[in-house]
């Protein structure tokens, strides 16, 4: 077949035929939905790479008026890697087909959605730039510059100045005259995104060591509601109960909470007339991030062997832990003195 060659808006393109020249402007369904989800997919992408980022910066140089910053398995970082781990094949696979087409009907690059697509990420990262900038400016003059924030600033301007220049280079028609540096430049994109979900795993751990902190979490939590039930059992009745069983109410409808990964009944035994220890076998050494080892405090406060009151620590290591405590009787006066 003859191939001739047509001068369309300032470029020039193979053509097999003049009909191919006369539908460069005619968008179809598939050009409109290609482009749609590109974008979505790449905004939502870049999004999600940021913030994630934005959280091994937290984790490197945590914020010192911070108190609580969550456990990195339940909290927005697992979000970010799972969406990193579908958007972003998403966002590489519909800019293959969108380049393919392309090549096969050149026409298919002069389409209104492409350019208005094109102009429009132009127009969110330069604009995201000047922010940014305009920012790190503000908290410079305010004399708030950390390094944490220096670090972020640099991650965004990294980011969006990358997704300008490439975008500004594809309007040019660079990318088409220089395939093989396409193609580099999605393989580097490619190993930076696995690199950074690699990373997060790190923090997180695997999803099986992940699973294995949350059964450790559980365990801590039913010891300090088992604990609280133990308590109140003595300010009742003013001994404390000879098994765990004893704590069991059927008109309230409690029941004492087993180990949720052996199912097994957690070990308790009475050391004397107000002190008793509570055991469980432990996963792993409690988590920096655990939420129970957090909330520890907030539970019912113990006396040591010296009288003097202490906070109850649910720190663990691997293995059986066994928690002892003492219940301080001035401070949790029986119910038939407060009458």
């Amino acid at each position: 077949m003859l191939y001739v060659e047509y001068y369309v808006n300032s470029r020039i393109f193979p053509q097999r035929c003049y009909n191919c020249l006369m539908n460069t402007s005619k968008v179809t369904p598939k050009d409109f939905f290609l482009w749609a989800g590109a974008m979505i997919s790449l905004y939502a992408s870049a999004v999600a790479f940021i913030a994630l980022v934005f959280d091994y910066i937290n984790h490197a140089f945590p914020e010192t008026l911070q108190y609580y910053s969550g456990d990195p398995y339940s909290s927005s970082m697992s979000y970010e890697m799972a969406s990193l781990l579908v958007l972003f094949p998403v966002f590489y696979v519909l800019m293959r087909i969108i380049h393919n087409s392309i090549l096969a009907d050149a026409s298919r690059g002069d389409v209104w959605v492409r350019r208005w697509a094109l102009y429009l990420t132009l127009f969110i990262a330069g604009a995201t730039i000047v922010g940014d900038l305009i920012t790190l400016i503000m908290y410079f003059l305010n004399g708030d510059v950390t390094v944490r924030f220096l670090l972020k600033v640099l991650v965004i301007l990294l980011v969006t100045g990358a997704g300008f220049l490439h975008f500004l280079a594809d309007l040019r028609g660079y990318w088409e005259r220089e395939p093989k540096k396409s193609r580099m430049v999605g393989w580097a994109a490619v190993v930076l995104v696995v690199f950074t979900i690699g990373a997060g795993f790190f923090i997180v751990g695997t999803p099986w060591q992940a699973r294995l902190y949350r059964f450790d979490d559980q365990k801590v939590s039913n010891l300090s509601e088992i604990q609280s039930q133990i308590v109140n059992y003595w300010q009742s009745k003013e001994k404390l109960p000879v098994a765990l069983t004893d704590l069991q109410d059927s008109i309230s409808g409690y029941i004492v909470p087993v180990d949720p990964q052996s199912g097994a009944a957690y070990r308790y035994e009475v050391t004397g007339k107000l002190s008793f220890k509570l055991c469980a076998t432990f996963n792993a050494e409690a988590q920096e991030y655990s939420t129970a080892v957090r909330s520890a405090p907030m539970a019912p406060a113990s006396t040591d062997a010296t009288g003097k009151d202490t906070v109850d620590s649910w720190q663990h290591g691997a293995g059986e832990v066994c928690f002892e405590r003492t219940i301080d009787p001035e401070r949790y006066i029986p119910y038939s003195k407060t009458r």
